[in-house]
Parts: C-alpha cells; sequence; structure tokens
C-alpha cells in the first residue's frame, strides 16, 4: 500500500481519456456561460406605461431582489421555479393574478371572456423592450395590474395578526413592498415576452399559464425525446463494454488477504486521526439538529402556524427553519468528508508529519465559527434586524438556496477547505514523491483540491448579479460541487478503504476511480444545465443540459449491475455482506452504509433524477413536492449514508467489537434507511404525483399554492408521513451515543513518542 510506483498501474489511455473528457465538458461550460451572460433577459433602465410615466426602475428591480434574499423569500416560496416547495412561485403568483386583474378589466370594458383573455394573452406575449432606450413599455391594462399587485403584496406581507396560513415576513415599509412587487413584476414579463428571434419566452415559455400564452415548446418535447434515445443507447453502450471486458468493475480479491489485517481497535493512530473524534461528535450534533428541523419543517405542511398547538412560526418561521434544515445537511456532509480525509490520509501515506493535529484543530475551531455565525446571520437577516444598508449580504444571508450563509461565511468556509487540503498535502508529501502523477494517490489529492475550488464557484456572482447568472454559477456548487466531485472524492475515499482492508487491488480500485472520472464527466459536467431550463437562459442550455445529463443516469445504472458484486466484498466465500456478522468482518456497518449509499444512488439520484429532468416533465413539475423526493433520496440517501458509512468506519477504531456498539450502528443504519424509505414513498413521491395531476388539470399557479396542501388527500399523505419521520430520528440518537464514546475512548492506546512520525497506520 505505501510502496510507491514509478509507472502508471493503468495503461496512459485511461489518463488522457479523462483528461480530454475533462477539458470537453468544462469547455462546453465556458461557452454556456458566456452565451447566459449575454443572451439574458434584459433589467431595463425603466418600466413605463405608454403615456411615457415611470412605473419602476431598474434598481427598483434590483433592490426588490435584495429583498427578496434578506427576507429569505426563496426558503418560503420559489422565484422561476427555484427554491421552496410549501409557499408559492412568485412568478406564477404575479403572471396569474395580474393577468386575472387585467382580464376583468376587459371584461368591464364590455368584452367576451374569450376576448379578454386572448387581448390578456397577446398584450403578455408582446415584447416592448426597446434596446436603444433600455426601457420596457407596459400596456395599460398590465400598468393597472402592477398597481393593483403592489396592494395585493402590501396585504400578503402585512402584520402577522392579519395572515393567514404559513407565516411570511411582515414588510413594514411601503416602498419595500413597491421594489419587491417590481421585481415579481419584472420576473413575470420575463416569462411571458417572446424573447427575440424565437417564437417563446426568456425562460421557454415557463410556467404553463394559458392566460399568459405559455404551453410546452417544441423544443421542450423534441429534447426530452433525444435525451430518452441518449439514455438507451449509452446504457447499451456501456453494457456492451463491461460484457466484453469482465475485468472492469469491482472484483474482489483473495479472502485471505483480507483476514491478516489487524484488528480495528487494536491498531495504532497518530495524533491527528485522534483529532477526528471531536469532528465527528460535531458531526453527530449537526445531524441530530437536521433531523430535528427536518421534522419541523414536515409538520408546517399539516400546520401553518405552530407545533402541535405552540405558536413556533414565531421565533422559528418556516424560511428559517428550512433555510437551517439546508445549510446543515450541507455541514453534515462536509464535516464527515473533512474528518474522513484526514483519518485516512495517514494510512494512505504510512506516517504523519508533526504537528498534524494542531492543523486539524485549527480547521476544527473555523468550521465551529462558521456553522454557528452563519446560522446566527440567517436568523437576524430573516428577522428583518438587518436594514438595507446593512452587510447583510456578508453577513447576514445571500439569500440563495444551498448559498443562504453570508459571503464572509463562505470566504471563512473556503479558507477552512484551503487549510484542510494543506492538512493532506502535507501529510501526502513524501507518499507522492516519486508516484506516477496517474496513480491513486495522486488522484486522492487531484479529487482534494476540487473540493475547495468548485466550492469556490459559489462567489463567481456578486450582491447584484442577475438571477439567471447567480442560477449559473450557484448550481455549479448545487450539481459539479455536490453531484460530481464530492461523488468523485466519495469515489476515491471508498476505493481506499476497500484496498486498505486488502478486499480489492490497487489496479481494480484505479479502473473504479478512471471509469468514474469519464463517465461523470461525460456526463455530469455539462448535465449541469438540466437545472436552468427556465431560468432566464438560451435555448441550448436546455438542449445540451437534458442530452448530456440522461448521460449521468448511466453510472448509476451501473450501480445495479455491479451491486452483487459490491455487496459481497469483504464477506466470507459464497456470502454476502447481509449475511456477514460483525466478527466475522469488524466494518460489516460501514459497508452497509456504502450498500446502501449505492441503493440510494440508483433510486434517489437516478431514478427519481431522470424522472424529473426530463425537460417535458420538469416543466410542470419543478418545484413541486417530487423535486423534494429527489432532494431528500439523492442528498441524505447518497451522502447523508455515505456520512454515516465514514463515521462507522473511524468508529471501529476507537470502540471494541461490544454488543453496544454492534446494536447502536444497526439500529442507525435501518431506522435512517426505513426511515428514509417511509418520507419518499408514503409522504413525498405520492403527494408530488397529487400535485402533478393538480398542474395539469388547472394550472402551474394553482398546484403551486398552499392552498394546494390543505386538500383533503394531500394532508392524510402529509401526516403519513410522521411515522417515517420518527423512525429517522431514533436512527440520529446511536449515531450520537456512539460519537459520544468515541470521543470518551479518543486516546484508548495512546501511540508512543517513537511513534508519533512514523507510527503504524495500517487499518
Amino acid at each position: 500500500m505505501h510502496e510507491r510506483e514509478q509507472n502508471m498501474v493503468l495503461g496512459k489511455g485511461w489518463l488522457i481519456a479523462a483528461v480530454l473528457t475533462f477539458i470537453f465538458g468544462f469547455a462546453v461550460l465556458g461557452y454556456l456561460a458566456l452565451r447566459n451572460n449575454t443572451d439574458g433577459p434584459p433589467i431595463p433602465r425603466e418600466v413605463r406605461t405608454a403615456d411615457g410615466k415611470v412605473l419602476f426602475t431598474g434598481n427598483d428591480i434590483k433592490e426588490g431582489q435584495h429583498l427578496f434574499q434578506r427576507y429569505g423569500l426563496m426558503q418560503y416560496g420559489t422565484i422561476f421555479g427555484h427554491g421552496a416547495y410549501l409557499g408559492p412561485d412568485f412568478t406564477a403568483q404575479y403572471l396569474r393574478i395580474s393577468g386575472e386583474k387585467a382580464r376583468l378589466s376587459y371584461t368591464e370594458q364590455r368584452l367576451t371572456p374569450a376576448e379578454a383573455s386572448e387581448r390578456v394573452r397577446s398584450e403578455a406575449k408582446q415584447n416592448s423592450y426597446d434596446p436603444g432606450q433600455n426601457v420596457i413599455t407596459y400596456t395599460p391594462s398590465q400598468a393597472a395590474a402592477y398597481g393593483e399587485m403592489i396592494s395585493y403584496y402590501r396585504d400578503w406581507f402585512g402584520p402577522s395578526s392579519t395572515q393567514q396560513g404559513l407565516r411570511r415576513p411582515y414588510l413594514k415599509d411601503p416602498e419595500e413592498v413597491r421594489k419587491l412587487t417590481s421585481y415579481f413584476s419584472w420576473a413575470a414579463w420575463v416569462c411571458s415576452a417572446t424573447r427575440p428571434g424565437t417564437n417563446h419566452s426568456y425562460t421557454n415559455n415557463w410556467p404553463p399559464d394559458s392566460l399568459a400564452g405559455n404551453q410546452p415548446t417544441p423544443g421542450v418535447l423534441m429534447w426530452s425525446v433525444i435525451s430518452l434515445v441518449a439514455l438507451l443507447c449509452g446504457t447499451g453502450l456501456i453494457l456492451f463494454v463491461f460484457g466484453r471486458f469482465e475485468w472492469l468493475g469491482w472484483h474482489a480479491t483473495d479472502t485471505e488477504l483480507a483476514a491478516t489485517h489487524p484488528v480495528p481497535e487494536e491498531v495504532a493512530l497518530t495524533p491527528s486521526q485522534r483529532t477526528v473524534t471531536w469532528y465527528f461528535l460535531v458531526v453527530a450534533l449537526l445531524f441530530l439538529l437536521l433531523g430535528l428541523l427536518g421534522g419541523v419543517n414536515a409538520h408546517y405542511h399539516v400546520e401553518r402556524a405552530g407545533f402541535y398547538g405552540l405558536s413556533l412560526a414565531e421565533w422559528l418561521p418556516y424560511n428559517l427553519s428550512r433555510m437551517w434544515h439546508v445549510q446543515l445537511a450541507l455541514f453534515f456532509v462536509a464535516s464527515s468528508f473533512l474528518a474522513m480525509g484526514i483519518f485516512l490520509t495517514p494510512m494512505i501515506a504510512g506516517k504523519e508529519p508533526r504537528h498534524q493535529d494542531k492543523l486539524a484543530l485549527i480547521l476544527l475551531g473555523a468550521l465551529v465559527v462558521v456553522v454557528f455565525g452563519s446560522m446566527s446571520g440567517e436568523a437576524v437577516s430573516l428577522q428583518g434586524l438587518l436594514g438595507t444598508n446593512s452587510p447583510w449580504f456578508w453577513m447576514g444571508s445571500q439569500g440563495w438556496e444551498y448559498l443562504d450563509l453570508g459571503r464572509l461565511w463562505q470566504i471563512l468556509l473556503t479558507a477552512g477547505m484551503l487549510i484542510w487540503l494543506l492538512i493532506l498535502v502535507r501529510g501526502m508529501m513524501d507518499r507522492l514523491k516519486g508516484e506516477h502523477p496517474g496513480n491513486m494517490p495522486w488522484l486522492f489529492i487531484y479529487s482534494a483540491i476540487s473540493i475547495p475550488l468548485f466550492y469556490a464557484a459559489g462567489m463567481f456572482y456578486g450582491k447584484g448579479t442577475p438571477f439567471n447568472q447567480i442560477e449559473f454559477w450557484r448550481f455549479w456548487v448545487v450539481h459539479l460541487w455536490v453531484e460530481d466531485f464530492l461523488e468523485l472524492f466519495t469515489t476515491i475515499m471508498v476505493a481506499y478503504v476497500f484496498m486498505l482492508l486488502g478486499v480489492v487491488r490497487v489496479r481494480v480500485a484505479t479502473t473504479i476511480v478512471y471509469l468514474d472520472i469519464i463517465l461523470y464527466s461525460l456526463g455530469g459536467v455539462i448535465g449541469t444545465m438540466h437545472h436552468l431550463y427556465f431560468s432566464g437562459t438560451p435555448e441550448i442550455h436546455m438542449a445540451l443540459g437534458a442530452f448530456f445529463s440522461a448521460m449521468e443516469v448511466i453510472p448509476l445504472l451501473l450501480l445495479t449491475y455491479e451491486a452483487w458484486k459490491f455487496m459481497r466484498l469483504g464477506a466470507p466465500a459464497g456470502g454476502s455482506m447481509l449475511s456477514t456478522t460483525a466478527e466475522m468482518f469488524p466494518h460489516k456497518w460501514a459497508v452497509m452504509f456504502l450498500i446502501a449509499v449505492g441503493f440510494w444512488n440508483f433510486l434517489g439520484a437516478g431514478v427519481f433524477g431522470f424522472l424529473i429532468n426530463l425537460p417535458i416533465v420538469s416543466y410542470y413539475e419543478i418545484g413541486t413536492q417530487w423535486t423534494a423526493n429527489h432532494g431528500h433520496g439523492a442528498m441524505m440517501g447518497v451522502y447523508g449514508m455515505l456520512s454515516l458509512g465514514f463515521f462507522m468506519f473511524v468508529a471501529r477504531y476507537f470502540l471494541p467489537l461490544d454488543k453496544a456498539s454492534n446494536t447502536a450502528m444497526g439500529i442507525a443504519f435501518w431506522c435512517t434507511n426505513l426511515g428514509l424509505a417511509l418520507m419518499l414513498f408514503i409522504n413525498l413521491f405520492p403527494v408530488g404525483m397529487l400535485q402533478i395531476n393538480q398542474i395539469l388539470a388547472t394550472s402551474y399557479w394553482e398546484g403551486r399554492e398552499p392552498a394546494f396542501f390543505m386538500l383533503p388527500m394531500v394532508r392524510i399523505f402529509e401526516w403519513l408521513r410522521l411515522p417515517g419521520d420518527a423512525l429517522f430520528i431514533i436512527g440520529v440518537l446511536p449515531v450520537v451515543y456512539l460519537a459520544v464514546r468515541m470521543f470518551l475512548n479518543r486516546n484508548r492506546g495512546v501511540v508512543r513518542p517513537a511513534e508519533k512520525t512514523q507510527g503504524k497506520v495500517a487499518p
């Protein structure tokens, strides 16, 4: 394991293919970034009436967007389909209600209902933007509707005592209401006005709304069909390749080799490895808070103003609880990944330089400061305590889902990741000398570099950046960072775990990693654009996003093809990990969580992801409970279970193989996985199906209004989520128990001074 290999373990063709696919993917993304910047929807200098009266300005639109961010409205509802799922979509809401007000004014002018509707549709589709003057001109009915919508939102964001249903922020200043309405009005115009040179709007005719003349474009249908063809052809090709070359995929080595490794709790640990117990104590706390807030958010679906009679919304409103829930999910996963990287490094390198433990503790302190500092800033911002002229963007909340934390905390988190990278590079420095740059040790470092690098992409936009450009860079974090580069780092760490345990050989592990790089570079990089079908990007983003996101499913399909071989890794000959006891294989529960990762990767990310990635499905589905269904299955099912798998792997080096620890690990595994399955199959998927049916039967606006969740059948399914949530939270408690035991036992078998720089670090 620790011997240097000057030659590449695989043929150089693997390295060349990986580099070329990587370059191709990001070259295309660079072109799409340019098109997004040059062909985005215009933000006018002014919006006027036909007689020249100024209704609102471009600055009003920008300041309205700032209000949307500062009050956390993306964690209450959605804008252009992106955000939270319990509140309305503000673009669809403004588009429909203002359209109805305009239609009413025409019927009062003695037009028939059909004539009035046609007039509203015609005006909505008319693009009145004058690029020379940088001005949009509203028709009289649109201008009148804008004035009425200001009154509508003044009441809608009124005092909490006058609100009904889910509590909303109280906007006391009439100017704030006017500017926020201006932002919604501009967004609705973007959704309906015809993009120059096309026959559809800037958002590819999204949202579906007959009164605005929005219906699926030919491209929405065509690229859905083409993506299906791409999936079938790509799947057939990759299965042929796997059938032709039997050495591809997971292949176990001799079980005798794995049996020669020492008992985990008897292995001498380095100082930095002992600091990991502090990390997992924090991980367990974050996981507990994550589960509890998830239960609170779910309960808001059935009781809008409180929690079993308690006035919870007064001090923990839905948009804050959801913001914290999303942020904690990222912190939970990131913390466990940082810990696992620190723990594995001396095992891979064979030794540890001095003072690694001090750097690890500095990083932990910085992480704790970022977590609690950012969450406090978000709470202060959403409570309206940071004014317009305050540093709310830096210290409070940026207001964009998954990147809600203030920019200062985002910078500090990135700096923390750089400290983590320094720890890994210091630890691997001697190991890398003389090693071929295409072999596993270097791949470990390359993937580690990608973690802070691609998280930093979320800072490529600023406070005043237009929405379509913000979304482009935001999804570099949400998709590229989480679904691609964390996935790559995951594959490398899992491969190293199995190599360290002696159940797979270096060549097999290296092959798996290169396959992952090539397949995800082909599909995952450009496939990021499937998030931006309707965010104001040109149609080419939808075309390429749909085609390449279909390719993302192919490696997930391989998980089922390889599932049985994977389940047998580490198990006795002829058996599987399901029938293997912890006494037979000490890392049983770590591998069980990795098996769960494969299951949820296929189902949550693959099946449920592809279900909503087809443009024609996404056109009606975006922002519904099917999005939440995919999000929970992919985020918690894949990265959450992976974090727990890392936790269980490390725990075995600190805890004896006793009944208490083994039982706790088993309870954690079954309760979290069964609880998640109940959430998805008894709540999120069926409610999403009812919501899609409502949208198809009526309109997107009606399917997204909070009133939908008050329908009797929907309420039944919402209450049926309770058992799954409760079971999942029960599964969190053993993790906390194990983390405390690990921490208390962190000094077991302390390494002698002579061993501190060159200790036994076999797994």
